[in-house]
């Protein structure tokens, strides 16, 4: 059976909507032949709290909508496949986002799908095959995780809060953040504009005691609950892997906490977010063996469902 996908935001009434905000957008510097302009994108869904036989797995809307609004479509990654599915996935999509949640960072189904198309990247970029990943909050920490090989996070007061970005110098350089313009990067450092719903971060302590992590990422940006430094936002050093342990997608399309930053600069910030990863997808060429197999592997195949507010901490 299909896992149903839950929207956990709003409902929506046609996701074939695609949402334009021409103005915050800046387009890859790539010709036509060089660029995929019809990127698709594979979101990895989790598993209920509490499942039920019609409600196994979901994924948040806010997500799907993250990023529809740069131009991307979206195919749900599911849950307890085989190896050969989802490699077969793997080499139909140009991307993929690990999103936020509350799953075990080793246990679930969650990260035994998150490992495998970590460890399909990882060998794909290797040999040329230029293809991206995202990870969100808990997306963030199975990166961390699936790079360090074991647990190392601290607790942190961190579940209910917007914070600005303390950059570091790496991301002056960075491919995620050179190209922002000077306004955007200055309300990411100066506004409280991330964010952040986890208990659990990498200190910059930890980071900096790890020679696997140090080799693998650079951190982007750091932050701090008041006692602990925390990274905020990593990208890997020779290969696209990307993470924040903020969330850029509830900016636009999360209305259920008051601590959700909406201000036009944190719309804006957000869709530079949205529209860098679409960009990285679209220098990616997998594709599906044929239409109707593209077709039946999209995530409006799937029934939106509306969930009332909830109280959600991410891991």
């Amino acid at each position: 059976m299909n896992p149903e996908i839950g929207l956990s935001t709003m409902k929506i009434y046609s996701l074939g909507l695609l949402l334009s905000f021409i103005g915050f957008a800046f387009s890859a510097d790539l010709s036509s032949q060089e660029r995929n302009d019809r990127p698709i994108v594979g979101i990895l869904a989790q598993e209920y709290a509490k499942p039920r036989p019609s409600r196994l797995s979901y994924i948040a809307a806010s997500y799907v909508k993250f990023l529809e609004s740069a131009g991307a479509r979206v195919v749900p990654v599911k849950l307890n496949q085989t190896k050969e599915e989802y490699e077969t996935l793997f080499n139909s999509i140009n991307g993929v986002l690990f999103p936020g949640g509350a799953v075990s960072l080793n246990a679930s189904g969650y990260a035994k799908a998150a490992k495998v198309f970590y460890d399909l990247a990882i060998k794909a970029n290797s040999k040329g095959d230029y293809f991206p990943v995202w990870g969100t909050c808990l997306g963030f920490e199975e990166l961390v995780y699936l790079t360090f090989g074991k647990w190392c996070l601290s607790s942190t007061n961190t579940t209910a809060v917007a914070l600005p970005l303390n950059f570091t110098k790496e991301a002056t350089l960075s491919r995620l953040f050179k190209n922002f313009p000077e306004d955007v990067l200055r309300a990411f450092s100066t506004e409280p504009i991330t964010e952040n719903s986890h208990k659990w971060s990498l200190t910059l302590k930890t980071f900096n005691r790890s020679k696997s992590l140090k080799n693998f990422y650079s951190v982007l940006s750091t932050n701090n609950d008041g006692k602990v430094e925390f990274v905020s936002t990593i990208e890997a050093k020779d290969y696209p892997i990307y993470g924040t342990q903020w969330h850029p997608e509830k900016n636009a399309f999360e209305w259920t906490r008051p601590y959700i930053p909406h201000s036009p600069s944190a719309v804006k910030a957000a869709f530079f977010m949205a529209d860098f990863f679409v960009n990285e997808a679209r220098k990616n060429f997998h594709r599906f063996a044929n239409a109707k197999d593209e077709s039946q592997a999209l995530i409006y195949n799937y029934k939106p469902v509306y969930t009332r507010a909830y109280t959600h901490t991410n891991l």
